[in-house]
């Protein structure tokens, strides 16, 4: 950080450095015009200072520039140090609970177990034969032949009574409904 606000002030004063140079050129250029030829000479060798000044700061500025992106680089490297120690050490806790015996004894009884299921499959497909094969697709075709010849009961042929549309009276509603006619017509 320091180091990038030291070439930030060294850009300050390079800059400071450029203008100046131009103002005392400027003015060498008046001193000549006004017939004063030793005090321009003098101007042009103070700019000439400044000029290798501005030089040795340019130097200075691009070696600082590389020193930050050193530090910048190391910094990053550092980074990548410490993740490949933390992914390391998380492989290593990995191996203590994994041990390679037991990998291997997971890996022949996986390698057993598809064997095992192999064969399995090979009993099941391969214990029928072309007879067997041909006799279960005849019991298949006599079953769905028996399907279709099936009978359904026959369907009355008679006309079904009609339904009243409205909901039959009860008898012990039609009761009580009368002594109600007879009280209501005193």
């Amino acid at each position: 950080m320091q180091l990038k606000q030291q070439r930030d002030k060294l850009k300050q004063y390079q800059k400071k450095i450029t203008l100046q140079m131009e103002k005392e050129r400027q003015l060498a250029k008046q001193l000549l015009n006004d017939g004063k030829k030793e005090k321009a000479l003098l101007l042009l060798k103070k700019k000439r200072y400044q000029n290798q000044l501005l030089d040795k700061t340019e130097n200075q500025i691009s070696n600082l520039e590389r020193m930050v992106q050193d530090i910048e680089f190391a910094q990053i490297e550092m980074k990548v140090f410490e993740g490949l120690k933390v992914g390391n050490d998380c492989l290593k806790k990995m191996h203590e609970m994994l041990s390679l015996e037991e990998v291997e004894r997971i890996m022949d009884e996986t390698h057993d177990s598809i064997e095992y299921q192999k064969q399995i499959d090979e009993m099941l497909a391969g214990s029928l034969t072309q007879e067997d094969e041909d006799a279960v697709l005849a019991e298949l075709e006599a079953i769905t032949q028996g399907e279709a010849d099936l009978e359904l009961p026959e369907v009355p042929g008679e006309e079904l009574p009609e339904v009243p549309e409205q909901e039959p009276v009860r008898e012990k509603e039609r009761v009580k409904k009368k002594p109600e006619r007879e009280m209501l017509a005193m």
